[in-house]
This record gives structure tokens, C-alpha cells and sequence, in this order.
């Protein structure tokens, strides 16, 4: 439950930021990069927060299963947490499309509909885009094996995305959005993608595009792959 709540959040706020920019008419239309990778940032940090003293905060099935490669986390919850990281991220999508409906109504631009709920290319490049996204994650859970919890002293104990890591790991997204995120838009999350786009597939949207999935694959297989490396590296350089 934790997982699922702290998922829709990230999402609610996430894409919801991404409506407030992209759309037409609303207060923030055009606002820019800074607007959505400041927005996201403060996503994390609020589903974070949540659900840090329940599940350790996850909210992304690369976290889980670099977790779980390292030995930190327990491969019989994975399938658990995935499924509620999917559905949390589904749902925070449904919300903003029913809060920002009359503004998608009013865009007639079809790719800035389908932007608001999942990523996709400036420049379409498969090898570029799997890099983008899986040196993305990698920066994302590699630094996260980093952040140590004070209390446990020398000990190098991840935290994972607990609630003491809220705060450097709002700050950790923030600056991969700003310094990496303009290849592809920074899924780094395949939750974050996968779940809105299906939400995108099955809503009625006026007048929307095709929902891309020749390219769904790339920020799901991307993050997935760059997570399992920083694992494995972390895993190396704590032998």
C-alpha cells in the first residue's frame, strides 16, 4: 500500500507538473525545462516521504530490483512491489488526466497530450535513447547506494529511498533531469512510463495520438539495465 500510494504521488505531482507546462491555456503553459525537472524533483521528494516508513520508499521497479541484486532487499516481495509501483503510477496518471481535462480538450497539439503521461525521444536513436535511459538510472541508483543512514555510523548500509534520503534524493533527480534528461525526458523509472501510457492508451482523450509502444520498451529495458550495472559495480567496489 505504501509503495502504491508513494507511487501515485510521484506520479500525481510528476505529470501533473508536465499538464501544467505542456497543455494549453493552464497558468504554468510554457513555463519550460527548469518548471517540469524542479516539479519532478519535489514528486520524489512528497511520494518519498510517504511511504519511506513503511516500504523504504522504492516508487520504481529499477530500485527494487538493484535492491534486490545487492542483497538489500528480499526477492520474494519484488513481484509485490512492482505490481503496486504499476498501479500507483496508473492511478496518479487517471487523476491528472481528469484534473486537467478541459486543458487537454483545448490542445490541439496530440504529442503534447501524450507527453503528460509518458516519455519519448528528441531525437529518435534506439542505442542512444536505451544509453540515455540506462546511464540515467545508473547515476540515480548509484548514488543511492551512497546515502548511509548517520545512525548506523561506519556502516555503509543503503537506505534505499528512506525518509532520511528524501531530501539528496529530490536533489539526485533534479540534477539528472537538468544534466541527462534532454535526450529522452528521464523516465528512469519504468513504472513512471509504462503504467501512464497505458492509462494514455485506454482513457478517451480528444483527439489523441497513438500511444508510441514501438518505443515503450526503451524506457522500461533502459532503466532496468542501468540499475542492474550500478548493483553489480556496487556489489564490486564493496567485495
Amino acid at each position: 500500500m505504501a509503495e502504491f500510494i508513494g507511487t501515485m504521488l510521484l506520479i500525481l505531482l510528476g505529470n501533473g507538473v508536465v499538464a501544467n507546462v505542456v497543455l494549453k491555456g493552464t497558468k504554468g503553459s510554457e513555463s519550460g525545462w527548469i518548471v517540469i525537472t524542479t516539479g519532478w524533483a519535489l514528486s520524489v521528494f512528497a511520494g518519498v516521504v510517504i511511504a519511506a516508513p513503511y516500504s523504504g520508499a522504492h516508487l520504481n521497479p529499477a530500485v527494487t530490483l538493484a535492491l534486490a541484486l545487492a542483497g538489500k532487499f528480499s526477492w520474494q516481495e519484488v513481484g509485490a512491489y512492482v505490481l503496486a509501483q504499476m498501479l500507483g503510477a496508473m492511478l496518479g496518471a487517471l487523476l491528472v488526466w481528469l484534473l486537467y481535462k478541459p486543458h487537454f480538450d483545448a490542445t490541439e497539439n496530440a504529442s503534447s497530450k501524450l507527453a503528460v503521461f509518458c516519455t519519448g525521444p528528441a531525437i529518435r536513436h534506439r542505442f542512444s535513447n536505451i544509453f540515455s535511459e540506462a546511464l540515467g538510472t545508473f547515476v540515480l541508483i548509484f548514488v543511492i547506494f551512497y546515502f548511509t543512514n548517520p545512525e548506523l555510523g561506519d556502516d555503509k548500509t543503503p537506505i534505499g529511498m528512506g525518509s532520511l534520503g528524501a531530501i539528496p534524493v529530490a536533489f539526485l533527480v533534479w540534477a539528472i533531469g537538468l544534466s541527462l534528461g534532454g535526450t529522452t525526458g528521464y523516465a528512469i523509472n519504468p513504472a513512471r512510463d509504462l503504467g501512464p501510457r497505458l492509462v494514455h492508451t485506454l482513457v478517451p482523450i480528444k483527439d489523441k495520438c497513438h500511444s508510441d509502444w514501438s518505443y515503450a520498451w526503451v524506457p522500461v529495458a533502459g532503466p532496468l539495465l542501468g540499475a542492474s550495472i550500478a548493483a553489480v559495480l556496487y556489489l564490486f567496489l564493496n567485495s
